[in-house]
């Protein structure tokens, strides 16, 4: 069950996207909290480098968000994010730093679930190749315009859990 440590949004909301899932609240609690009201099946990375974040542009989504993805029968959430931002990005990583779970409900059903996020900080990357699934990355320092949308949920959470 979840401890009342949360960041938790005017409106019931953090973050809203344009296709109106929402970033609930963010629970910056022990890696080891389990829930029993919704289910854990996603895993993002907030990677920094300097004041600059990590942004991938997924081909699908059409918009820039964290490296991440669903946890895989067997995975913990640390290996899901772990494999994720190697599968996306190239990079390898073996410093992730918990940073706390996000609670999303999400259209058009409103379902409820988990999201556990991990940061890291690196120094200058270039060591990308675009694939399937990701077909570029940036450093975005917040305040440049992006070449298409970034994911509002994705952008809120990278800043409440900034190292």
């Amino acid at each position: 069950m979840l401890e009342p440590s949360a960041v938790e949004g005017m409106g019931n909301a953090l973050a809203v996207d344009e296709v109106g899932n929402r970033l609930v609240s963010f629970h910056p609690v022990a890696e080891e909290t389990r829930f029993d009201d919704a289910p854990l099946p996603l895993a993002l990375v907030a990677v920094w480098h300097g004041d600059s974040l990590l942004l991938v542009f997924n081909r699908y989504r059409r918009c820039w968000e964290l490296p991440g993805g669903h946890i895989d029968p067997g995975e913990t959430p640390r290996q899901a994010a772990a494999r994720e931002l190697r599968e996306e990005t190239c990079l390898t990583t073996g410093d992730l730093r918990f940073a706390g779970y996000a609670k999303y409900v999400l259209a058009p059903d409103l379902r409820t679930e988990y999201g556990a996020l991990y940061t890291t900080e690196t120094g200058p990357y270039e060591g990308f190749t675009p694939n399937d699934e990701i077909s570029a990355l940036c450093w975005w320092d917040g305040t440049r315009p992006l070449r298409g949308p970034a994911q509002p949920l994705d952008i809120t959470l990278a800043r409440l859990a900034r190292p």
